[in-house]
């Protein structure tokens, strides 16, 4: 997922309080976890930007669905560079973490994924890290997810996390991408939205015609956010929203047009 991401609630104004950064917890009271080797161990193309890349720490340890980890390169002369990405595999999955990491042709970590590392190398990460933007194992729901881009991948964590508690919470993700293609996780989100077991899938093309008969082809807006939820049946108990800063302004505040209190509304932004 995109470098960098920081965490917001709407009709908050930024601070240093309100803000979580790649140094900090996001969870008042929470102690920050320390530094350990974490070894590849698979890695598998998304799409031409996203490569997913699964590590096995050298000490395992618990997360939630939504949470993630910071990652830490060194370079010979002992500069140092550092960002977060979000874990997108379920917390059932076992030791082995997964990051969907999307290349930035400017970034300083995503580079070096996507063109020097490789199954049997190993890098430094800590975590869990987060305390805000996961979703509670008590929630009974509804719950809707409105990604943008790498953003749907905290979302993918708690999508997968349903699947593996075989759960029946109602839940929608609205995901939107440029191009068919550039749908992260596309075959299994739809070989999940076809089970009928209360997960649906709502795909939203910027650049391309809409796929699926019931998707669409342009930007998130209150008429698809009203028709959306209205396959929840009922008032979603929280909504979960994460991409690039534009992404989430326009999705949260659209979200709050068709109704949404913004006191459920849990944001993650990414970017500098």
């Amino acid at each position: 997922m995109s470098e960098v991401p920081s965490v917001q609630s709407p009709g908050q104004t930024e601070s240093p309080g309100q803000t979580g950064s790649p140094g900090q917890t996001g969870a008042p009271g929470q102690t920050q976890s320390p530094w350990q080797t974490a070894r590849i161990v698979r890695v598998e193309k998304r799409t031409p930007r996203v490569t997913s890349f699964f590590f096995e720490p050298s000490r395992p340890f618990a997360y939630r669905a939504g949470q993630h980890v910071d990652v830490r390169l060194t370079a010979p002369d002992g500069y140092q560079a550092r960002r977060a990405y979000s874990i997108a595999s379920a917390p059932e999955a076992g030791p082995v973490i997964e990051l969907a990491i999307e290349r930035l042709e400017d970034g300083e970590v995503s580079p070096f994924f996507h063109e020097v590392a490789a199954v049997g190398d190993e890098i430094e990460l800590r975590g869990p890290l987060g305390g805000h933007f996961i979703w509670p194992d008590d929630d009974e729901g509804p719950l809707l997810l409105v990604g943008g881009g790498s953003g749907v991948v905290p979302l993918m964590s708690m999508v997968r996390h349903r699947a593996a508690r075989r759960s029946t919470v109602p839940v929608v993700l609205v995901f939107s991408a440029r191009v068919w293609d550039e749908v992260i996780f596309r075959d299994e989100l739809i070989g999940l939205d076809d089970r009928g077991n209360g997960f649906n899938l709502v795909l939203t093309l910027t650049r391309e015609a809409a796929r699926r008969p019931a998707d669409y082809s342009r930007r998130v807006d209150v008429a698809m956010m009203v028709r959306s939820m209205a396959r929840l049946r009922r008032p979603p108990g929280l909504a979960f929203v994460c991409g690039s800063n534009a992404f989430v302004s326009a999705a949260a505040q659209a979200l709050i047009d068709a109704g949404v209190p913004a006191d459920v509304i849990r944001t993650e932004r990414y970017g500098v």
